[in-house]
């Protein structure tokens, strides 16, 4: 039997990332959060304003047995652009740089590669700048930023930016879609 495992990801804005990954099936738990800054304990305004080094993440459980970490990457590279540095869309700073923290050597060999065959696929018209780095400390995010476009689906940035990230992987990735229990 196949153990928990985690990635940390970094794809703009938390909110998007969180609300697709909490719908693919294999994810038992998604968290957001902030890594990679210099500060201990660092609050929303103080990685909003940029100066920390940290990067909006997620942190998602998984069952490398139904969706594996290469799975995950599928579906994050999907879902952002990562050829854009330090910005996605009108999110823009250091703290929605495109980036995977990895938890061993084996994550960062896959991030790497799939980043090789992504850009050797010329699926974007520049090449990925996704950082790969590996996981520092995991700063969970304020509460109110936790199911954000569950609890606030008609709140504009989640009408305009989260709902169309999660319509674009409910449709390119209907097979990996959570089953209702």
């Amino acid at each position: 039997m196949a153990t928990e495992e985690t990635a940390t990801l970094g794809g703009g804005c938390f909110w998007c990332v969180e609300a697709v990954f909490q719908q693919m099936e294999g994810v038992s738990a998604v968290d957001s959060g902030y890594m990679g800054g210099t500060l201990a304990n660092p609050t929303y305004q103080q990685v909003c304003a940029g100066g920390t080094g940290h990067v909006e993440v997620v942190q998602v459980k998984f069952d490398p047995a139904i969706a594996g970490f290469r799975d995950i990457l599928e579906v994050f590279f999907a879902i952002h652009d990562p050829t854009s540095l330090d910005r996605q869309g009108d999110d823009t700073g250091v703290q929605y740089r495109s980036i995977v923290f990895y938890h061993g050597d084996a994550q960062c060999e896959a991030a790497e590669q799939t980043i090789r065959d992504l850009n050797a696929e010329r699926i974007w018209p520049t090449p990925i700048v996704t950082e790969v780095r590996a996981a520092e400390t995991f700063y969970p995010a304020e509460n109110y930023h936790r199911d954000y476009f569950r609890n606030h689906p008609s709140q504009p940035y989640c009408a305009f930016v989260v709902a169309p990230k999660v319509a674009k992987f409910r449709a390119k990735f209907a097979a990996k879609l959570r089953r209702e229990a």
